[in-house]
């Protein structure tokens, strides 16, 4: 006999806190049917009370999901709760997630509330929700470093109130594998009514141990639900990496003796699309999803897996998902072809105007680049989805030139506003003076804090992806762009950036 494993991801609300990780509503649907292809159990959706932006994007997604348990988060007191109760109204099955801090620092130096204050909140929080809906979380915000009598008192109190799922979370990273599955363990045993929920974990990866310890309270602490996150994104050093859970579930069943519903040939589709999305590219050495994961350069492992595949293989590449990145389209296909691929990558466009936007991209783009990759076409269509929101800024064309001994010079054409303005000017290479010229119009002020390329497949003629990241004002966005001249990329990524910083959306940090 086995038990079921629930996979709880949190890409679209812990994982979008990474800096610069603000995802538009569009890339927020993309991604969570994406998800919900992978058939994780639940999507956590966002923070609703957070911001207007926050509460159509959970309400959209509410909409349009109809297999997953569609959450949203609140803080602990009724307006948090109301707002994601009418954000998941269109819900199929929805669930309201609310947190507050046990941990003696968290209570005095950020609630400044006593202990009895925050039972009490916790109590009365739930109860309201409970109201309104049968599916209901509580999560003891940096609960790993709370007084296990002061939190299995919180815990019994929630239970008793109609809490269905509890969560205790190693917020900042603090947790050892075998202490924290002993503290899950623990806890469970002191809580006399525990046998009533579904106990969760949700580990920060801060000392690097956020998978181990996810499995420790699993395997040790007996939680059934694992918080996480696609490529392991969020904020500081992220969340556990839900394709390294399921995998080392799946892959070790006969040590964990659990199932996972997820379809894990989604894996390397969910991880590129969250990676295109965001512009934080996924080390080449990451577990399952990495480029490198299944590679072998030694000759002694060559020669073995040519012999057989597990003397250095524990999984199969394609079992993942890596079989997907197929060339299927050339400049000789239809848009009947590139829609039918957009369906199997799991893309849905608004309107026949939406997919005609993509499908001219991808025409200009067939006519300069002879192989046409999945990767290609979720970047032509992230493209689509920006232009389609009339955004202040937009990439008209790019004009350089470098030669050795001489300063290179770049002129560039763009919109503001709709308007077509032209700059020009001077650098240390040609993306410098693209940026600087873009720079000598806009006058944004802005600081460049990171710049990074990345080839989207492997080969000399493939885009190139670049990532832009602009802090201003304590505000920090990343860019992306892709295009076959990386110069005309590093533009675009920069533009998008300024649109971003341009958008006065509001966020409000939520729990770890």
């Amino acid at each position: 006999m086995t038990d079921k494993l629930v996979i709880f991801d949190t890409t679209l609300r812990d994982g979008e806190q990474s800096p610069g990780a603000s995802m538009t509503q569009d890339e927020k649907l993309r991604i969570a049917r994406q998800l919900e292809r992978l058939k994780v159990d639940v999507i956590e959706a966002g923070f609703a009370a957070s911001s207007n932006g926050d509460f159509h994007c959970v309400q959209a997604i509410a909409s349009v999901i109809k297999d997953a348990v569609v959450c949203s988060l609140s803080r602990a007191n009724d307006r948090d709760v109301s707002r994601s109760v009418e954000a998941l109204k269109p819900a199929r099955h929805g669930r309201v997630h609310i947190f507050i801090a046990t941990s003696p620092l968290h209570m005095e130096k950020k609630l400044r509330m006593s202990p009895e204050e925050v039972l009490e909140q916790a109590r009365l929080s739930v109860r309201f929700a409970r109201q309104h809906m049968s599916d209901i979380e509580f999560s003891a915000e940096d609960g790993y470093r709370s007084d296990l009598d002061f939190l299995a008192r919180v815990c019994e109190a929630v239970i008793k109130e109609g809490t269905t799922t509890i969560n205790i979370p190693d917020t900042v990273g603090y947790a050892i594998p075998e202490l924290y599955g002993n503290f899950i363990k623990s806890l469970r045993e002191k809580v006399p009514n525990s046998d009533k929920v579904v106990w969760s974990v949700h580990c920060h990866n801060d000392l690097g141990m956020a998978v181990a310890n996810s499995l420790a309270g699993v395997k040790f602490g007996g939680a059934r639900q694992v918080e996480c996150t696609i490529n392991g994104l969020g904020e500081r050093a992220g969340n556990c990496s839900l394709e390294e859970v399921v995998m080392a579930v799946k892959t070790r069943r006969d040590y964990f003796g659990l199932d996972v519903g997820i379809d894990t040939t989604q894996i390397v589709p969910a991880s590129k699309l969250v990676s295109s999305t965001t512009g934080f590219v996924v080390q080449p050495n990451k577990a399952v999803v990495g480029a490198n994961a299944f590679a072998h350069a030694s000759g002694i492992h060559q020669d073995g897996v040519l012999k057989a595949r597990n003397t250095y293989e524990i999984m199969r590449a394609q079992d993942v998902g890596w079989n997907a990145n197929k060339i299927v389209l050339g400049k000789l296909s239809g848009r009947t072809a590139f829609k039918q691929r957009l369906h199997d990558l799991g893309v849905v466009m608004d309107s026949d105007a939406d997919v005609m936007t993509a499908f001219m991209k991808f025409k200009e783009l067939a006519d300069r680049k002879k192989d046409i990759f999945d990767e290609d076409i979720l970047a032509l269509v992230g493209e689509s989805s920006s232009t389609a929101h009339k955004e202040r800024y937009g990439f008209v064309s790019l004009s350089h030139q470098s030669t050795t001994g001489t300063q290179p010079h770049a002129e560039i054409v763009f919109t503001e506003d709709g308007t077509e303005v032209r700059a020009a000017a001077v650098g240390n290479g040609s993306v410098d003076a693209s940026l600087k010229a873009i720079e000598s119009h806009v006058k944004s002020g802005a600081e460049l804090v990171l710049y990074s390329v990345n080839a989207i497949s492997g080969s000399t003629e493939s885009q190139g992806e670049v990532t832009v990241r602009l802090q201003d004002s304590g505000r920090i966005v990343n860019g992306v762009g892709a295009d076959p001249d990386i110069i005309v990329a590093s533009a675009k990524a920069y533009l998008s950036a300024l649109n971003k910083l341009s958008s006065q959306v509001e966020r409000i940090p939520a729990q770890g």
